[in-house]
């Protein structure tokens, strides 16, 4: 079998091959390598190699930097990889336009090769941690999908009370970095019913008591298959799964916390999953109306459920409904 390189891979692109030459000797024993002496070149490589680096040049003939990277960001086959702009053009209106078009970084030339070096360090160790933190994303929600489906619930049940935890986070006054990790972290929320037998899970009838007894473990089991860690969006994800069915007057769920001893991320996901359960049709009952939803959720304020978080909801209806409405089965 061939050797296969398995080095990052670099696009660098300079029509003047000297420069090519120099940024070749700083790098090639470190990374693998392309080379475009174009801006059309540039693409056409960026787009079938998928590099994960590109030091780009502004001043070409033809096809100039500015706009090789106006259209990498413009295409969804580019738009994530990141491109530093290698130029002689140092004043402050160069650089800023080609972190307006796009770019993380700005070398000068001529190149210092220390500069280069870490430069290129620098936004590669970026681009790993976040693959990292979207193979991290993608695992969680594969896990939140599998409990949904082992509960005859479907993979758009956890988009949709996802986002709907999102809109309630974000009037509540999360801010928009918490109220994202809220929407990554909520998919996780009934994890645990991987954990219970599918003849109570799958049961069309109503549980008996033995069988509900059963049921109400499975906050404490998702509680331990997320496990503890030092992410914090895990954490969440912990304190969501144990929490969820927890209720503000105190008669819920596994530790019968009350009012805001509850985990504020457990009662908006328990607002945001109601409703969806509510409104979705299922092998066990038809789907309730909007209007039958939300009284019931109006009802239960101060019982259920938090009434400034049930506020928080009545206010974003409109959003919730149209999230809904995109995400409908």
């Amino acid at each position: 079998m061939p050797f296969q390189d398995r080095r990052q891979t670099l696009l660098l692109v300079d029509d003047e091959p000297a420069n090519l030459h120099v940024l070749k000797h700083i790098l090639q024993d470190d990374y693998r390598l392309l080379f475009a002496r174009d801006g059309e070149r540039a693409l056409q490589l960026a787009a079938a190699e998928q590099p994960q680096l590109i030091l780009l040049d502004v001043m070409m003939p033809g096809t100039t930097g500015h706009e090789v990277c106006t259209r990498l960001k413009a295409d969804p086959l580019t738009d994530s990889i990141p491109v530093i702009f290698v130029t002689a053009l140092s004043n402050v209106e160069d650089e800023a336009l080609g972190f307006e078009l796009g770019a993380v970084d700005y070398i000068s030339k001529p190149v210092s090769a220390p500069i280069v070096r870490a430069r290129v360090r620098t936004h590669l160790s970026l681009v790993r941690a976040e693959t990292l933190r979207q193979t991290r994303l993608y695992i969680v929600q594969a896990l939140g999908m599998a409990s949904e489906y082992k509960d005859n619930e479907t993979g758009l049940h956890i988009i949709r009370m996802s986002h709907f935890s999102r809109v309630i986070a974000l009037e509540a006054g999360f801010s928009a970095e918490e109220a994202e990790e809220l929407l990554h972290a909520a998919p996780m929320h009934d994890v645990g019913k991987i954990g219970i037998p599918d003849a109570i899970l799958q049961k069309p009838g109503k549980l008996d008591a033995e069988e509900w007894a059963v049921m109400q473990q499975h906050p404490e089991i998702g509680a331990r298959l997320i496990g503890e860690h030092e992410a914090s969006m895990l954490q969440m994800a912990r304190r969501i799964a144990l929490s969820h069915h927890e209720k503000w007057d105190g008669s819920g769920y596994p530790s019968g916390l009350k009012g805001t001893d509850i985990p504020i991320e457990g009662r908006i996901v328990a607002i945001a999953d109601v409703f969806d359960a509510l409104t979705s049709q299922r092998p066990y009952k038809p789907a309730w109306s909007i209007d039958d939803a939300v009284n019931l959720i109006r009802e239960q304020s101060g019982k259920h459920f938090d009434p400034d978080l049930v506020t928080c909801f009545l206010n974003r209806l409109d959003e919730i409904v149209a999230i809904r409405e995109r995400w409908a089965e």
